[in-house]
């Protein structure tokens, strides 16, 4: 007999706490809030699923970029190291600072005392098969 009165006294308790609970916490209109508290939550919700679908696409997209990025470091490596391999394999003047071989430079005649640099004048001699240089062009 003792065990039942403890017991309903420790739940009397519990349920009188509960209540001033939430008296404190809803105030006299309890079931109107509790309406508005499940909204708010909704809301807060489908507030929290837009950000980390906002994250999930900023994230694939700096996956993507970084990997754009690699992909053309790579390209431009191998092209390096296939140029290189040309310019290796054919004799001729060292590639200039475009990658390109260097171009003839303009001569300046001393005597005339003129700054501006004058193009290389043309020869005149006919062009044959055999004066061309076996070196592959820029592409």
């Amino acid at each position: 007999m003792a065990r039942d009165y403890d017991s309903q006294l420790l739940e009397s308790v519990a349920v009188r706490r509960r209540r001033m609970r939430d008296a404190l916490l809803f105030g006299a209109q309890r079931a109107r809030r509790t309406a508005d508290e499940r909204l708010g939550k909704m809301f807060a919700g489908i507030a929290i699923a837009a950000v980390l679908c906002a994250g999930c696409v900023g994230w694939s997209f700096i996956q993507a970029t970084l990997a754009k990025q690699k992909a053309e470091q790579q390209k431009q490596q191998q092209q390096q190291q296939s140029q290189m391999q040309q310019y290796r394999q054919t004799p001729g003047p060292p590639p200039g600072p475009s990658g390109s071989p260097a171009a003839p430079k303009a001569v300046v005649p001393a005597a005339t005392g003129d700054p501006s640099p004058k193009p290389p004048k043309p020869s005149k001699a006919p062009s044959s098969p055999a004066s061309k240089s076996p070196r592959p062009s820029g592409s």
